[in-house]
């Protein structure tokens, strides 16, 4: 029993795509700027374990593989508790780049039981988890650049 999720999103920081690009690819560093990832392992020089969670009482195991990691496109491969993939589009853009977001994923285990009957807290409590991803990665460029500066 599998259900399959789509996501898009766009928005714009003030930074360059090569500096976007660099802390999206940094997985090692996401707990430090994206309150839902809770914790990250390498398992290779491609590949990371990743723990995600959510205003759900539900943490994700997945396990992310380099697709892409040179704009502008930033991408992986998602296996564990999502099958699929998440991909940044970094496009430049007057003052900064614009991220145009897509992941596309299928839901496995425990969690496909449950997006049956909550399609529509799962959906939210997503778009919850992309807006720590959008202020935490704000935060991180403008960190970014005001140490370059100094």
């Amino acid at each position: 029993m599998l259900r399959s999720f789509a996501f898009t999103d766009t928005w714009v920081v003030p930074a360059p795509p090569e500096a976007v690009a660099a802390v999206l690819t940094d997985l090692a560093e996401y707990p430090r700027w994206w309150p839902q990832v809770r914790a990250v392992a390498s398992l290779g020089p491609e590949t990371a374990w990743v723990r995600c969670r959510s205003a759900l009482p539900y943490t994700l195991d997945l396990v992310l593989d380099a697709v892409s990691r040179t704009p502008p496109v930033v991408e992986v491969a998602v296996s564990g508790d999502l099958e699929g993939f998440a991909r940044f589009t970094l496009v430049p853009v007057a003052g900064g780049t614009r991220l145009d977001f897509r992941q596309e994923v299928t839901v496995r285990g425990a969690l496909a039981l449950a997006s049956y009957a909550g399609r529509a807290v799962l959906v939210w409590n997503h778009r919850r988890m992309m807006a720590g991803c959008r202020a935490g990665l704000a935060a991180r460029l403008r960190d970014i650049s005001g140490q370059a500066a100094r």
